[in-house]
């Protein structure tokens, strides 16, 4: 039995968000000096060459990282690298400071090892964590920036939003990812409608004058036609990838009562869902196109069918919130026992066997 194991049903007697700001705020006080982070690698990375993938201009030790929603304000990316994590993803980051949706707007939902949010893009805003990354620095893995807008915004209006976060955090990061498809927001205009899309990829290329890698991050509900046009305006601005998938709507076959709280659902429920959809997307694109994979991963396993699907990498948030600090090291410790079992060399060479 772990120390988390043991902890944990401490932890989620209380409310789901006060819980994640503990957790928080434990890890920024543990990753405040160099002998704490040290004690968090020696204890929970684990390192194997056939875990590194290139991508991006970027080299990722392993293929697991943390989704953005986690880390919104980028204030324990430090310790995310400690505990074992290949690449960090922070945000959604807005132009400017708002709350969000009324508490309570997180949930659990212990019997299907899932979580329903509605944070409606709370969050510091682009200032603050620039101030952060410039006052803490960038960890020594890739580091992706999530931006978003503001939920007041008109549809012109959040052009210039992700022009703003762009222009201001994009020197901070490996890559960036525009987020079009959160379910938590208000519904003001059709953030996914193609004229929109191609609006915002114009806009960030004319700002984007360091090359930073550009992914668009998409929903798990739309229709598959709807997803290959979305992959069509990718190719047609040559960006650099897709983030599959956000959260759902979808309640089918949950047990947890929290199963009726409006919002996007996350973890064990989505994996087959959000693989789907990754191979879909490989499939269309000939495995051309960088997939990070993200729903329901909390496993080797779960992670090595996404990759055979066609991700590159592969994010977790839910998984590692009910499986605690081990959670990277485990997968990864397993992904190598996979690779060996199929007699892969390396994560890159096993990424869409399943499409041959």
């Amino acid at each position: 039995m772990t120390l988390y194991s043991r902890v944990r049903p401490l932890a989620f007697k209380l409310p789901a968000e006060t819980a994640h700001d503990l957790g928080k705020r434990t890890l920024r006080a543990t990753q405040s000096t160099w002998p704490t982070r040290a004690a968090l690698a020696a204890a929970y990375q684990y390192r194997h060459p056939a875990l590194e993938v290139d991508l991006f201009d970027a080299t990722f030790p392993n293929p697991v990282g943390v989704a953005a929603g986690f880390d919104k304000n980028a204030e324990v990316t430090h310790a995310l690298e400690a505990l074992g994590f290949g690449f960090v993803e922070v945000g959604t980051v807005t132009p400017y400071p708002q709350s969000g949706n009324d508490r309570p707007r997180l949930f659990r939902l212990r019997e299907d090892e899932a979580m329903v949010n509605r944070m409606g893009f709370n969050g510091q805003g682009m200032e603050r964590v620039k101030s952060r990354l410039e006052t803490d620095g960038t960890p020594n893995i890739p580091l992706g920036v999530n931006v978003g807008k503001m939920n007041s915004s008109s549809e012109r209006e959040a052009i210039e939003d992700y022009r703003r976060v762009f222009d201001r955090l994009s020197p901070f990061a490996d890559y960036v990812v525009v987020n079009v498809s959160c379910p938590n927001t208000p519904d003001e205009f059709d953030e996914g409608s193609p004229e929109h899309l191609r609006t915002i990829f114009e806009t960030l290329e004319a700002e984007n004058d360091r090359d930073v890698p550009i992914l668009v991050k998409i929903g798990p509900d739309e229709p598959q036609e709807s997803v290959f046009d979305l992959v069509d305006i990718v190719h047609e601005f040559d960006l650099d990838g897709i983030v599959a998938t956000n959260t759902s709507t979808t309640r089918e076959g949950l047990e947890s009562p929290n199963r009726e709280e409006w919002g996007g659902l996350s973890g064990k429920p989505m994996a087959d869902r959000s693989t789907a959809v990754i191979r879909a997307i490989a499939e269309y694109t000939d495995g051309d196109l960088p997939i990070i994979g993200v729903g329901g991963v909390d496993s080797a396993e779960s992670a090595y069918e996404k990759i055979r699907a066609g991700a590159s990498l592969v994010q977790l948030y839910t998984g590692f919130v009910y499986d605690g600090p081990s959670t990277a090291k485990r997968i990864n410790r397993g992904l190598v026992e996979l690779l060996e079992r199929d007699g892969y060399s390396s994560v890159e060479a096993a990424v869409g066997a399943d499409l041959e």
